[in-house]
């Protein structure tokens, strides 16, 4: 498909070339005889497209016919080429879209047993690295074009649909599939799947996303079999690299790599902060419970470092926060450390 599809888009890309290089010299030739550029363009522009109005000037000498002749000639001609060229490359590129889409459907009617990956964001397309370095068969199903466009680049079986609409899920073999992965970072979304999928298919597997703590009783209750909250599951391993930095990356035995405990942040869409708890500020004398909670997930204290020099990682709820105690806490990106300091 894409040896037929080169040559109509090389053919349009030298015919647009060809109709510049007329365009130009007809305008120039008709400004040479003493034209003005308006009067020239104008001109060249009704021969061209035939469209037949009164002439700017009378054509009367030799000169002018000849320029006129010529430019009917190549122009008219040109045109011609021009268009068929566009329907061609047109034609040529929605040929392309409706085959492609057809065969890909095609596999996916194929498929059974697979997998259904909802959403091919930043988690999504860590899941679909992983599922496909396993072998594993699955198909994507994502609404946005451009990343749906991605997905099919980098070789998965993709649908471009929307995943909360059941005909989307049903284009995905909802009913002959062994899993379901709804990893939108929409929480709403993410229920209205979970149920959506087990009403179509009550013994499939439903792993769901959730960004806040409070949505993993509505995912469960929705039907979904296991819930996975990135941002705790980040904040766990990070609080192992801070405690047990050889452990978490046993090739390094020097300690954790700041590059590579960067890379593990960003990988779960977090980010470390730590602030200190102030004499004015609200966070002295708060538990870590009560930070939190005003939080709203916003982040989670995973290490306190004491003003006495002693450190305490993965903190009790009930532990209180001195002043001058230094409070590191994980959130998603770009909750800044201000976020710390509105919750006290």
């Amino acid at each position: 498909m894409r040896d037929l599809f080169r040559p109509p888009l090389r053919n349009l890309t030298l015919t647009i070339i060809f109709m510049l290089v007329v365009f130009v010299v007809a305008t120039a030739s008709y400004m040479a005889v003493g034209w003005s550029f308006g009067d020239a363009l104008y001109m060249v522009v009704l021969t061209i497209y035939t469209v037949g109005y009164e002439e700017v000037h009378p054509i009367v000498t030799p000169e002018l016919r000849n320029i006129t002749m010529v430019t009917i000639v190549f122009g008219c001609t040109g045109m011609i080429f021009l268009t068929s060229s566009l329907v061609q490359f047109i034609t040529i590129n929605q040929l392309q879209l409706v085959f492609g889409t057809k065969r890909m459907q095609s596999q996916v009617d194929k498929l059974t047993d697979h997998i259904i990956v909802c959403g091919f964001g930043r988690i999504g397309q860590m899941l679909a690295h992983e599922l496909k370095a396993g072998e594993a068969r699955f198909v994507i199903l994502e609404r946005s074009e451009s990343r749906a466009e991605e997905a099919r680049k980098l070789g998965y079986l993709t649908i471009q649909a929307d995943a909360t609409d059941e005909s989307g899920l049903k284009l995905a073999g909802i009913d002959r599939a062994r899993a379901l992965a709804t990893v939108l970072p929409d929480d709403a979304a993410n229920v209205f799947i979970t149920l959506s999928a087990r009403s179509l298919n009550r013994g499939i597997e439903i792993i769901a996303r959730g960004e806040l703590p409070t949505t993993e009783g509505k995912l469960r209750h929705a039907g979904a079999d296991k819930v996975v909250l990135p941002t705790h599951i980040g904040a766990e391993r990070i609080a192992e690299m801070i405690l047990y930095p050889e452990a978490a990356h046993p090739e390094q035995r020097g300690g954790a790599n700041g590059g590579e405990f960067q890379r593990t942040l960003n990988t779960f869409g977090l980010q470390m902060e730590m602030v200190v708890a102030a004499e004015e500020g609200g966070l002295a004398g708060m538990t870590v419970a009560e930070i939190e909670r005003q939080a709203n997930g916003g982040f989670f204290v995973v290490q306190l470092r004491h003003r006495n020099g002693t450190t305490t990682t993965r903190p009790s709820g009930e532990t209180s926060v001195e002043v001058g105690d230094g409070i590191v806490v994980v959130g998603r990106e770009g909750f800044g450390g201000l976020a710390v300091s509105a919750a006290g």
